[in-house]
């Protein structure tokens, strides 16, 4: 595919695109790609970093592999994600820590709209993908009620696990990456990581990630080859069920200790606006929340609108 200098720039304004949806636990990285038509390139470049590819290196030389890989493609979008993490990370840990409902309530909008946009690629519900849906929906909601270990998630294991996990998630239309941080209690680990710049945390969890993306990459084009609608099912069941994980309102258990020495809430059950301020839990902020969610959910439909360049969707 012949590209100029423009539409690299532009494909680095999807990357930074890409980048924003995965620091926050909303809509998925994956979910941007589908929307602005690279989601089918970027499966298929990833997919091209194969043996394959190192005997194109050996045989022809770095130029002919380069073209093989895609890699001016995978730079500017590359670039674009690295850009935009880089710069959302220490933004989002002060609103987590400073306005806790609000936030939550823009992700909450997000997700909502992700299980439309997602839902609407099911093209044939049958038995098979009512009984995914259901069971992947009932299976996230049980995860989300799991009380989350603190001891061993800042473990260097624990956040190469998590990386792999999280760039898996990164990929697929409908679940963000940084939402499955939230399930495992890994994301204000990595966001603090981070926004600190610490290399070492960052490495591990980068070096985690590079090794499930790779692996995950061809599963994901199989499944989507082979299962598209009940992959899709399984996908939104999955969100659906999750979404009490981010549900605003949340009482307040206590408080521990992070990595760094500071002090942050740990959240339990979810509770109603109403019930959260009888039991003096604070403001539950319940205009603006709702204001929010709207616009979190209106954000996904217009990014959809202005998606200016459109490519076949199927996989």
């Amino acid at each position: 595919m012949n590209r100029n200098l423009f539409d690299y720039l532009i494909i680095t304004f999807k990357g930074l695109a890409m980048g924003a949806a995965d620091v926050v636990p909303g809509v998925s990285g994956g979910t941007i790609a589908f929307i602005s038509g690279i989601y089918e390139e970027l499966i298929t470049s990833i997919n091209n970093i194969n043996v394959g590819l190192f005997k194109t290196l050996r045989k022809e030389g770095i130029k002919a592999a380069w073209t093989q890989l895609n890699g001016n493609f995978l730079v500017a979008l590359l670039l674009g994600i690295a850009i935009s993490i880089l710069s959302l990370a220490k933004l989002i840990k002060s609103l987590l820590n400073s306005e806790p409902i609000l936030l939550w309530s823009f992700f909450f909008g997000l997700v909502v709209a992700s299980i439309l946009f997602i839902g609407k690629e099911i093209k044939q519900w049958d038995w098979k993908t009512i009984l995914g849906f259901a069971l992947a929906a009932a299976l996230a909601y049980y995860i989300t009620t799991l009380p989350r270990g603190t001891e061993s998630v800042d473990a260097n294991w624990f956040l190469f696990i998590a990386g792999a996990l999280a760039i898996c998630a990164m990929i697929l239309p409908g679940i963000s990456g940084a939402f499955i941080l939230v399930l495992l209690g890994a994301y204000e680990p990595v966001l603090t990581a981070i926004n600190n710049r610490d290399l070492k945390l960052i490495a591990i969890f980068g070096a985690g990630a590079i090794i499930g993306l790779l692996l995950f990459s061809k599963l994901l084009k199989w499944l989507f080859s082979n299962y598209k609608n009940i992959t899709f099912a399984i996908l939104t069941g999955f969100i659906l069920g999750s979404l009490n994980k981010i549900w605003p309102w949340k009482v307040i258990d206590g408080t521990r200790i992070d990595s760094h020495g500071a002090e942050v809430n740990v959240y339990g059950k979810s509770i109603l606006p109403t019930t959260f301020e009888d039991i003096g839990q604070g403001e539950s902020k319940l205009l603006f929340a709702i204001g929010l969610m709207i616009v979190g959910f209106l954000t996904i439909f217009i990014m959809e609108k202005l998606a200016t360049t459109k490519e076949p969707k199927h996989i």
